[in-house]
């Protein structure tokens, strides 16, 4: 199992900054077991979206999703995700940490003949011709997702690859696809059932941000030949130790609490800082994780809260040089979370070739002690300026242990919404751009919306002086 240390967190460390933790948590410990009971117990309710609680299990999902991975193994040269927000950023995590580094510009052998893997997640025109310039699209597999089918990013992107697929290979250009999409309704489903696509589903009752161990991340992981199977047996093992009410016993009520605990306090910007560069994506999907899940105006009694616990994303041990000095010495409103691998993949010794320097410390070493030294001396000089953090210890980097982190970070979030009693799994900020950015596009029956936004801009500039 991966572990969680609180150590700096408690006042005995930290001094007031801190926590009495144990009082913490015998305090809190009826309120975080009934919401432990009431999330298992609400799992399997339509529109609880707890359904992603239940992915581990889904034997079928994952039979079907090696059976496609193997009929088509050997026929692709690349993988190309189109997708945005969740639908993209748990696959692209979960692949960067897995596969070798730099797997992308390895040659096929060193790929295990498996296909490189590329992620278009944006609408930027110049990221968009440029990775088309480079894809030979005769032999990529297009996985599209978005379980609307009307998601602009997405289906642009899509709209723009067809056309180009058409035109290399006339009607054969739908074996290159594959879609992953509602059930039963939406115009990507509609548009798969009209030209014959492959089909996975996007389950109902779980969120893009909680939808990494669906089809939407376990079929692209599948085709570069990422273990499936391991990564279920991570979330399983993960889930039943998060099914104990016990606070003391459940890593994800730990740090939930301990997260909420030190907002009341002042510390509401979480800062996610991995000691390893295949983690940095992993911070990219914790940052959509907390800031749609946390970031409400209202609470459910419909008291306005503006909650306001914030995510950033940083990488040790490249950003001690960039972002430490504020840690240590700005405004004491962050809580710090390192995660830190016990056992890399590989091992590089520094040569002792400067034996009589400054230098001479580092021969012999390796830099695998110096990236956990650094991971550590980083955690104590944060104690020294009282600053709280955690750490979370992966043993090694592989489907597994990766598993289980995501895994407990999903439970973790739906255990703090609860204790902010907001719900955690709807986005209704985000609405309100996609609306806006359908009228300006002109798509029909948003006229009104269109008027309405086009009024507003005229009237700041007028304000402005700049009509």
């Amino acid at each position: 199992m991966i572990k969680f240390d609180y150590t700096n967190i408690c006042n005995t460390v930290i001094g007031e900054a801190g926590l009495d933790i144990n009082q913490c948590f015998n305090e809190y410990a009826p309120k975080v077991q009934e919401i432990i009971t009431k999330l298992n117990m609400s799992k399997d309710k339509p529109g609880s979206w707890l359904q992603w609680m239940n992915l581990g299990y889904n034997e079928e999902t994952v039979w079907y999703v090696k059976e496609f991975a193997a009929m088509v193994d050997g026929r692709f040269d690349n993988i190309l995700v189109l997708g945005i927000g969740g639908s993209a950023l748990g696959a692209q995590a979960m692949s960067e940490a897995l596969l070798k580094p730099y797997w992308n510009i390895l040659d096929k052998e060193k790929r295990d003949n498996f296909p490189r893997i590329f992620f278009l997640d944006n609408i930027d025109p110049d990221q968009i011709n440029s990775l088309l310039d480079i894809l030979d699209l005769r032999k990529t597999l297009v996985n599209v997702i978005t379980k609307s089918g009307s998601t602009a990013e997405t289906m642009s992107q899509f709209m723009i690859i067809k056309d180009r697929l058409y035109n290399l290979l006339g009607d054969d250009y739908r074996k290159n696809v594959v879609a992953t999409t509602d059930k039963q309704t939406g115009i990507l489903r509609q548009l798969s059932n009209e030209e014959g696509y492959k089909t996975f589903v996007v389950p109902d009752d779980v969120g893009g941000r909680f939808s990494v161990f669906s089809a939407v991340g376990l079929v692209p992981l599948a085709l570069v030949g990422i273990d499936i199977d391991e990564i279920i047996r991570g979330i399983k093992i993960m889930d039943l130790s998060l099914k104990n009410t016990d606070i003391y016993k459940n890593v994800a009520a730990q740090n939930a609490l301990i997260h909420y605990l030190m907002d009341k306090k002042g510390q509401y910007i979480s800062v996610m800082m991995p000691y390893s560069s295949r983690l940095r994506y992993f911070s990219d999907w914790y940052v959509q994780l907390w800031a749609e899940s946390l970031g409400k105006e209202f609470d459910r009694e419909g008291n306005k809260i503006n909650n306001r616990p914030t995510p950033i994303k940083a990488l040790g041990a490249t950003d001690q040089h960039s972002q430490i000095q504020l840690y240590n010495e700005g405004q004491n409103d962050k809580i710090i979370t390192f995660i830190r691998v016990d056992e890399f993949d590989t091992e590089i010794r520094i040569p002792n070739i400067f034996e009589y320097t400054g230098l001479n410390y580092l021969g012999d070493k390796t830099i695998n002690q110096l990236i956990n030294a650094e991971a550590d001396a980083t955690a104590v000089a944060l104690c020294d300026y009282k600053r709280p953090n955690v750490t979370i210890r992966l043993p090694k980097i592989n489907e597994y242990y990766l598993a289980q982190l995501f895994y407990m970070y999903e439970m973790q979030t739906a255990i703090i919404g609860e204790l902010y009693n907001i719900d955690a799994f709807n986005q209704p900020g985000v609405e309100q751009a996609k609306n806006y950015t359908y009228a300006l596009m002109g798509r029909m029956g948003y006229e009104e919306s269109a008027n309405e936004l086009q009024n507003k801009i005229q009237k700041n500039k007028e304000v402005l002086g700049l009509s």
